[in-house]
């Protein structure tokens, strides 16, 4: 009864990321504009808008406008029995938004499994949903909001007060390492290549991950997230499917790195060690 109560919140919660990942970077353009007005006119910055945030105004179809009633809004379901079109306008539901429900659902199912009742498995549920709000905007604008990257960062610290995945020693130095390894990478390929190789929320993220899981498990998500980025960009070039220098998103790479450090870190440590040690 656990795990199915926890999987409907997780698609609960996987809705309102879809309109987190919808509305987070419109609110982070209107607010650049906001500045670039204060800065260059030099009048006191405009008042935001209470007109548009997370919540308001509510949900309606990007094409026509329709107001989007609770009946359509049921996780998933209402995508399958709309035909994944508008019941107004016909307009094509993109398939993010059940595909973001649907990993809502098994992040909270995976934690109710994994940690039972219990403090440890609200903690994976609120890591897991974080980074996938953050994998969602990053795979779709490029951009990690610090919105997302600074709270998770400050949760992880909390949540291990007390110990739950890693002492809280650990997980400072992670964090301050997560952040420190990245922005060394990121300045050294800047200044070897003159380019950016990728972007500060990038550093962010991984201090977070250093924060909830502390600083041994950073070895092995920068090595997972960079063969699986590398691997794919590879596969995607020799396809013709991206440019020769087109940027993968980092973002989603390190929070799945993050996810199976968080629930298979033991093994893939264990494995990686005796790698290393096996002698020829």
């Amino acid at each position: 009864m656990f795990v199915v109560a926890m999987v409907l919140v997780g698609l609960a919660v996987g809705s309102f990321i879809n309109v987190a990942a919808s509305r987070i970077p419109r609110m982070m353009e209107a607010a650049w504009r906001a500045e670039c007005m204060e800065i260059t006119s030099g009048r006191e910055r405009p008042r935001r808008s209470a007109g548009f945030d997370l919540i308001h105004p509510p949900s309606a179809c990007p094409a026509c406008g329709h107001r989007i009633s609770a009946l359509e809004n049921i996780p998933v379901l209402s995508y399958v029995m709309l035909g994944g079109r508008c019941s107004a306008c016909r307009w094509r539901i993109p398939a993010r938004y059940p595909t973001v429900e649907t990993f809502g659902a098994l992040v909270a199912g995976a934690a109710a499994l994994h940690f039972g009742v219990g403090i440890a498995a609200a903690g994976a549920c609120l890591l897991g949903w974080g980074l996938l709000a953050a994998s969602t905007i990053d795979f779709e604008t490029r951009l990690l909001p610090d919105s997302i990257t600074l709270p998770l960062l400050w949760l992880g610290l909390a949540f291990n007060v007390p110990g739950t995945f890693a002492s809280l020693g650990d997980c400072v130095i992670g964090a301050m390492a997560g952040y420190g390894v990245l922005w060394s990478v990121h300045h050294g390929f800047r200044l070897a290549t003159g380019r950016e190789g990728m972007g500060y929320g990038d550093f962010k993220l991984l201090a977070s991950l250093g924060a909830w899981l502390g600083w041994q498990t950073l070895p092995a998500i920068v090595l997972l997230a960079s063969l699986a980025s590398a691997t794919i960009g590879i596969a995607l070039a020799a396809r013709g499917g991206a440019a020769r220098d087109a940027r993968l998103p980092f973002g989603p790479f390190l929070a799945v790195a993050g996810l199976l450090m968080l629930y298979c870190g033991d093994a893939i440590t264990t494995m990686w060690y005796g790698f290393m040690t096996e002698t020829p």
